[in-house]
């Protein structure tokens, strides 16, 4: 299974973006071979940035992209790796964080968990906190 990260999915839709092509061809790719799919978290944040939320699970369904629930595992590898996230912020000057994990320690874990790849334009984090899932990257 390849798990898109929510830039994926944005990117595809969104004829304009930079990687529109790569991103399209990320799902097509991963739903004919490994599988592709998006997390609960994925699904939130696309719906919190369109115009009606309902219609678009569907929609990812229509492109075959299948939506999975946060194994309660990932929990705790969401929680330590955004602990981690946390402190190195503070000692670098760079402020305090959101009290609650960003979306992409829950995907990262989710990934982590169930040894999945991620497709992903924005790397950073997941080197960073989770080096043992295997990304896709432009």
């Amino acid at each position: 299974m390849i798990l898109l990260d929510t830039n994926v999915i944005v990117d595809a839709w969104n004829k304009s973006q930079a990687n529109h092509q790569w991103a399209r061809k990320q799902i097509e790719d991963a739903v004919a071979t490994e599988g592709g799919g998006i997390s609960v978290v994925t699904l939130a944040e696309f719906c919190a940035g369109t115009g009606n939320p309902d219609d678009m699970e569907p929609e990812i369904k229509r492109l075959g992209i299948t939506v999975h629930d946060i194994p309660a595992a990932a929990a705790s590898r969401c929680g330590k790796a955004y602990r981690r996230y946390v402190v190195a912020r503070r000692n670098s000057g760079g402020g305090s964080s959101p009290k609650m994990p960003l979306p992409d320690f829950f995907i990262g874990a989710q990934a982590e968990i169930m040894e999945w790849k991620i497709a992903t334009r924005d790397q950073g984090r997941f080197e960073i906190y989770f080096p043992r899932v295997a990304l896709v990257t432009p």
